[in-house]
């Protein structure tokens, strides 16, 4: 291999790795925001994002919504799905003090429902391809080519993670969920309203996890089974860390950019393999994430 074609291959896949990547890291950031919460994986995350993108596509093409009227919308309706299920469901299965795999498995059970539910409307019979939200329209920085629309889903995505960082830091509400997060006993004891702020959680996680279909669906074909990408969100969550936010960000932006470039310098046929031997990889060296803290005992 020539020095060009090393620098081609390595400015385009550092370019698609950052695209893919802003879409992983939304992805582990709203999972990273319920198992920070409630201690609990979400395992119906994929399915939320897959229910999001066909919400907004039946908007968008049978409805004739405009763009700037669907993605409202959309979010709104994905929010309030995900805070009633917590609602309705899991602080049921939390009040029947179960093990607490019962949690995980309830989410287990959300995942099935919604696939069920999107083959059962038919609509997802077959593959169907989204409209693109941008121009389609090459541009080039260096050697690297992408689109218009590739530069809109990264500002997007990350106009969205700056938004919710200061939303987080900067407004009662996010301390609020951040204190819950850290200890929900002395969240109480000052008095935050913990179930207001986990069933929050969970509509705004949800919402994100609709962002991120809405922006990475025109790149997609859309079938019932494209909620495992969220694998690479759990990938990204493990690789920066899945009790912190910020490495939710970095682990995504990692898995992109390996699995690109692994796709450009080994083969196609190991961009499946890349993400799981990062994975691999920062748990041999550094077991609770590249920004996760020491593991410690949390009080409740």
């Amino acid at each position: 291999m020539t020095w060009e074609l090393f620098l081609l291959f390595f400015q385009q896949s550092l370019m698609s790795g950052l695209v893919t990547g802003s879409i992983y890291a939304l992805l582990a950031l709203a999972m990273v925001m319920i198992f920070n919460t409630t201690d609990v994986p979400n395992f119906g995350q994929g399915e939320i994002f897959m229910v999001a993108s066909y919400i907004a596509l039946v908007l968008l093409v049978f409805a004739s919504v405009p763009y700037l009227v669907m993605i409202p919308l959309t979010l709104a309706a994905v929010f309030f799905g995900g805070a009633i299920f917590q609602r309705l469901v899991l602080k049921r299965v939390a009040l029947a003090r179960g093990a607490s795999v019962n949690l995980v498995i309830a989410t287990l059970g959300l995942s099935y429902f919604l696939k069920g539910v999107m083959r059962q409307t038919g609509i997802a019979e077959v593959p169907r391809s989204f409209p693109a939200l941008f121009p389609t329209d090459s541009v080039s920085i260096g050697m690297a080519t992408a689109t218009v629309q590739d530069f809109a889903i990264l500002g997007l995505a990350l106009a969205a993670m700056a938004a919710f960082f200061l939303f987080f830091h900067f407004t009662r509400t996010g301390r609020a969920m951040r204190a819950v997060g850290m200890n929900p006993r002395a969240a109480i004891l000052v008095g935050v309203d913990i179930e207001r702020m986990r069933w929050l959680v969970w509509g705004l996680s949800s919402a994100i996890a609709a962002l991120a279909g809405i922006l990475i669906s025109p790149k997609l074909l859309m079938t019932a089974d494209m909620g495992i990408v969220v694998i690479l969100g759990f990938a990204a969550a493990i690789v920066g860390g899945f009790t912190s936010l910020p490495g939710a960000v970095v682990g995504g932006f990692v898995i992109g950019i390996v699995e690109n470039m692994v796709g450009l310098f080994v083969s196609s046929k190991a961009i499946v393999v890349a993400p799981f031997l990062a994975i691999m990889l920062v748990l041999l060296l550094r077991p609770q994430g590249l920004l996760g803290g020491k593991a410690t005992a949390k009080k409740v």
